[in-house]
């Protein structure tokens, strides 16, 4: 066999003085580590790596009792209990929704559908001539930062902070989506209740419970 096959031996034996530690000892030819990594890099257990998309990447599919014209009861915001028309699912898979403004105060808005009772709602409303523009996405609904004034000499009483204001394209938006929710409910055989219906708040009372009514 080549010398250069051979295999190197792990221990060699030296000798040791004394009577009472037998005379020799084998000692390893290379020392070992005193620590040992957590996670050995090669033959070892494979890193554990999150390949999971964020979620504005995530395709959140619609509930199948969410239909465009279903009529929606918020439970979580400024405007829950209120009635509101559904009128399609944005990029992000969130809700857009309107009152209408004209009956109950609750203007076109993004909701999360987990947070909209819509498992037992009827009544439902025929919009297939509600026209959405597309510019009504997600950035159409992005606000402004608002930046804080920068105090001068003499004007640090006088400054006030910039508040958030609706713009005119918001406000003449939300006149036309009114026109044309309010032209197919006065086409509704049942125009009059569904008038009181959209614009009456949900309250419950003792014994009354949300699974098992029917809106």
């Amino acid at each position: 066999m080549p010398a250069a096959s051979q295999k190197k031996p792990s221990f060699v034996t030296k000798k040791i003085g004394g009577e009472k530690n037998g005379g020799e000892r084998k000692v390893r030819v290379s020392i070992m580590p005193r620590f040992y990594p957590t996670e050995e890099k090669n033959g070892g257990e494979r890193k554990l790596r999150s390949h999971k998309k964020p979620f504005r990447h995530h395709k959140i599919s619609l509930r199948p009792s969410i239909t465009p014209g279903t009529v929606l009861i918020p439970l979580a915001g400024r405007h829950k209990g209120k009635r509101v028309v559904f009128l399609k699912q944005l990029k992000s898979g969130l809700l857009l929704v309107t009152g209408p403004y004209h009956l109950n105060g609750c203007p076109l808005r993004r909701i999360n559908q987990i947070y909209v009772i819509a498992i037992k709602t009827k009544t439902k409303l025929d919009i297939k001539s509600v026209k959405v523009p597309e510019r009504v996405n997600d950035e159409y609904f992005r606000r402004l930062n608002c930046k804080k004034p920068k105090h001068t000499e003499g004007d640090i009483f006088n400054t006030k902070k910039e508040a958030y204001a609706v713009n005119d394209e918001r406000k003449e938006d939300q006149a036309k989506f009114d026109r044309q929710i309010l032209e197919v409910i006065r086409k509704n055989l049942e125009k009059k209740l569904l008038f009181g219906y959209l614009g009456a708040m949900l309250s419950l009372s003792n014994n009354h419970f949300p699974h098992k009514m029917v809106f």
